[in-house]
């Protein structure tokens, strides 16, 4: 795909790219703005034309237009690739070496499915019915049926497919897209239809029943397209919100996502049609590390935030709850009776995920009794072994300890069966830690356009994006240092950049340390903490 991604660069201006994102600034041979992260107060956000890269020296990110792309969306490489190269109008399909077909298959369903899109939203605005249902039962304003798309399935049973056979569609196109049923007619009928759009446009559907009937809700099953363990439904809607503010709400359903954003909450996504899993976690977790979930506080409620921070702990995602619903079964059902400033309230007062499920279990036993404690103490140990840092897990078993009147040592003298390990995600150190990025960018920014010679050991990137982000980085910060001063910035760069590494690798192995302290793994214990002490030594 370097070709592909070459012929694209040559397509797009760096300028054009971030400029949708980045109100941008002339300044001298550069552009500057403010960081699409929010973490400056003043415009710290670079760009430059004439090397086609970008660094926002306040997040310490920086990169080519797909590196931007892949932050600024939280998107993968292959999803930025696809995006901008329809931006540029380069036809991946020539640079690919797999299957055509399939890739043509791809093309024909979306641009179905953006057909199907329009067809529906006509059909809503032809019946008096379901505009009602949806503007007076559901509350929507035009402008949230705009934005979401809404349409409605007419209950003919081959309405679309017509309309679709006599625009050059086939049936084996349609059912590629998800719009037949296993008779050839239409999937969905007599139902509002929410279109799930994904960075590349629509990819499916959840249709709601107009009235009685069941199911109440009627999914796209997966489809070439459509894979409802990775889609997160109102993240295209939610993105600019997420990145703004710093937090992503989850809501259990998708018509809490829409009332959440009439309300003002326009932070909120769902899962769609299946329970959250690792890879809708990943997806969020590029936008920002605080995620609130919104669900009941039912026990498949409760169960559901035992499993998100299982995965949580690998992503470093810090998680929280919201449960102050007032008499609410969901925020949909709180913003209709208490109105929008009830759930932007709720949302703001959410509580650490531990501390809800602890409070959980404490609500469900009897701590008077020596069962209850032993079943307690079980299910919050269990739980803490996904707490992944240290002192953080310290402090919940300290609470633990004095809910039961107990030692912490008796706590982690406990044996919990808690059947297969998860394998942990070894992630490098120096992708851990804003401030090491900054500190071996600067570092690397001197060594190869400041002609300093005395610092050895400096690992330099080959990659040219890479290479000239690097001298914007120079260019920006160092132009005009005398070559002495240089000298000395180096040399206390490479100090601290070597502090920095011992104390990344001194906190995951502390980590590292406390589970084989739980595991009662002695000799495993003083090795860890031998080297714990050396680095700290060396430090």
């Amino acid at each position: 795909m370097d070709d592909a991604k070459e012929e694209i660069r040559a397509r797009l201006l760096v300028e054009d790219v971030v400029s949708q994102y980045v109100e941008l600034k002339r300044a001298g041979r550069t552009l500057k703005g403010r960081s699409p992260w929010g973490v400056d107060k003043t415009p710290s956000f670079m760009v430059s034309p004439e090397k086609g890269i970008w660094h926002d020296f306040s997040a310490n990110k920086g990169g080519d237009i797909f590196a931007f792309v892949m932050e600024v969306e939280g998107i993968s490489f292959p999803e930025a690739l696809e995006k901008l190269a329809a931006q540029a109008g380069v036809e991946l399909n020539k640079y690919k070496g797999g299957d055509k077909k399939v890739a043509q298959q791809k093309t024909r369903a979306k641009e179905a499915l953006e057909l199907a899109t329009k067809f529906y939203q006509f059909c809503l605005t032809k019946n008096p019915t379901v505009i009602k249902y949806a503007m007076q039962k559901r509350a929507m304003t035009k402008g949230t049926v705009l934005d979401f798309r809404i349409g409605y399935a007419p209950n003919t049973g081959k309405a679309l497919t017509d309309f679709l056979v006599k625009r050059g569609f086939t049936k084996a196109e349609m059912e590629t897209a998800g719009l037949l049923n296993r008779f050839g007619g239409d999937m969905f009928r007599g139902r509002m239809m929410v279109p799930f759009i994904d960075t590349q446009g629509v990819i499916g559907y959840t249709a709601r029943v107009i009235g009685e009937g069941e199911p109440k809700y009627l999914n796209t099953s997966d489809t070439l397209l459509f894979n409802k363990s990775r889609f997160v439904f109102g993240l295209s809607q939610a993105k600019e919100a997420i990145r703004k503010n710093g937090f992503v709400v989850i809501v259990e359903g998708n018509m809490d996502v829409i009332s959440s954003h009439q309300a003002g909450v326009r932070e909120a996504v769902a899962t769609s049609g299946t329970a959250m899993t690792e890879l809708h976690l990943k997806a969020l977790s590029r936008l920002t590390p605080d995620v609130r979930l919104a669900y009941d506080g039912d026990e498949a409620g409760v169960k559901a935030t035992e499993r998100a921070i299982m995965m949580a702990g690998d992503l470093g995602i810090n998680l929280s709850v919201i449960n102050d619903y007032q008499g609410a079964k969901d925020p949909d059902e709180l913003i209709q009776k208490k109105g929008r400033e009830a759930w932007q309230e709720a949302v703001k007062k959410c509580q650490p995920a531990v501390d809800f499920l602890l409070d959980k279990f404490e609500e469900n036993l009897d701590l008077s009794s020596g069962v209850g404690k032993r079943e307690y103490s079980d299910k919050a140990m269990k739980l803490l072994k996904y707490v992944r840092d240290a002192v953080e897990r310290k402090h919940y078993e300290q609470l633990v300890a004095r809910r039961l009147d107990c030692s912490v040592e008796d706590l982690r003298a406990k044996k919990i069966d808690d059947g297969p390990k998860r394998r942990l995600k070894k992630v490098a150190l120096e992708q851990k830690s804003d401030i090491l990025k900054g500190v071996r960018d600067n570092l690397q920014a001197i060594v190869l356009y400041g002609g300093v010679t005395s610092v050895k050991g400096v690992e330099l990137p080959e990659d040219e994006a890479r290479k000239a982000e690097l001298e914007l980085v120079f260019e920006t910060r160092y132009k005009g240092w005398k070559s002495d001063v240089l000298e000395q910035e180096a040399q206390q760069l490479l100090v601290r950049y070597k502090q920095e590494m011992n104390k990344q690798e001194v906190a995951m192995l502390t980590e590292e340390l406390a589970r084989a302290e739980e595991r009662g793994e002695e000799e495993k214990s003083a090795e860890i903490l031998r080297k714990i002490m050396a680095l700290k030594k060396a430090g």
